[in-house]
């Protein structure tokens, strides 16, 4: 056999998010895969933190599949890292901007990628944070959470009028709110699977919620037949050449590593706007993360176990084997 002999790998699934039961379904799929490649492995299933370095004392290695939360934005990867436990995705900094929406539009803006121009409301300051967003921007508004993913809470603003109800909903439940522009066109989303140190861009996938107008929303993503994923998304040449300059721009960024998936706007004029960068994309039986690696002649247990090797490299070389 290989270094599944003597690597213990936990599958760290769970936590206390919105994302809870993604994350769920996201851990048994990668369990059942790396169990069958012959990986000795155990789904470490957890609802809060506490005693967690105790859980995970006794493996090599962690494959972190907890979004949203402290198992996303940073806390979880500084936990593991003090620990000394190699883990699977982006270290404590690149997990923290990328789930803090805010922080990584300005790191894509000061880097010239392309993102929508934004408001950040701020919810001890929130109708002076509505008013701002009125004075400059103009609707159709995207209204979401500071910080959560999945496309938690996510509205479309067609009127002004909506715009304070909307963004005082988001607050009282998720704190900080960002309203951003929307920008017509195509939905797509992007995968970076990194390989020997190089980001690679997986084939570009289109996302097209039923209903005219409607946003890749929760129901959409997590609802059979909610939404028509086309993979490889039907771009000209030059449109795929613009979607993966930014992507890669986006990732490298933000500092990501192994793997993370953008989503971005695709306007008429061929634009590409980065909306934001998932770390730890969802490994489900519906996520597009596997879509569209399926689509670039990787399976699904071809590509956990890619992304195990990539933590199990990061582990002293006396552990390693192969």
């Amino acid at each position: 056999m290989t270094s599944s002999e003597r690597v213990k790998v936990a599958i760290l699934c769970g936590g206390d998010s919105p994302e809870r039961k993604v994350s769920l379904r996201s851990g048994e799929g990668v369990y059942r895969a790396l169990r069958e490649r012959g990986w000795d492995v155990d789904l470490v299933e957890i609802e809060g933190y506490d005693g967690l370095p105790q859980r995970l004392a006794s493996y090599d290695v962690v494959f972190d599949i907890i979004h949203g939360g402290p198992g996303e934005d940073g806390t979880v990867q500084l936990l593991l890292d003090l620990l000394g436990k190699p883990y699977v995705g982006s270290g404590p900094l690149a997990s923290a901007l990328a789930m803090d929406k805010h922080e990584a539009k300005r790191a894509f803006a000061a880097k010239g990628i392309p993102t929508p121009e934004w408001v950040l409301v701020e919810r001890d300051r929130l109708e002076e944070g509505i008013e701002r967003s009125w004075a400059e921007l103009e609707p159709p508004l995207v209204v979401k959470p500071r910080s959560q993913g999945s496309s938690v809470a996510l509205q479309l603003v067609k009127v002004t009028d909506e715009l304070g109800d909307a963004v005082r909903r988001v607050a009282e439940e998720f704190g900080d709110v960002l309203v951003e522009r929307f920008i017509v066109g195509r939905e797509l989303t992007a995968g970076v699977l990194e390989e020997g140190g190089v980001p690679l861009v997986l084939p570009l996938l289109e996302l097209r919620p039923r209903g005219a107008g409607r946003l890749f929303d929760w129901t959409a993503k997590y609802t059979p037949g909610e939404c028509e994923f086309i993979c490889p998304a039907e771009l000209s040449p030059q449109e795929r050449g613009a979607v993966e300059e930014v992507t890669r721009r986006a990732f490298a960024a933000l500092g990501c590593r192994d793997l993370a998936r953008a989503d971005v706007r695709l306007s008429p004029e061929g634009v590409p706007y980065v909306l934001e960068v998932n770390t730890l994309p969802g490994m489900t039986e519906m996520s597009t993360f596997p879509r569209m690696a399926a689509a670039a002649g990787i399976p699904y247990g071809e590509l956990v176990e890619r992304l195990l090797r990539r933590a199990i490299s990061r582990l002293p070389t006396s552990h390693r084997l192969g």
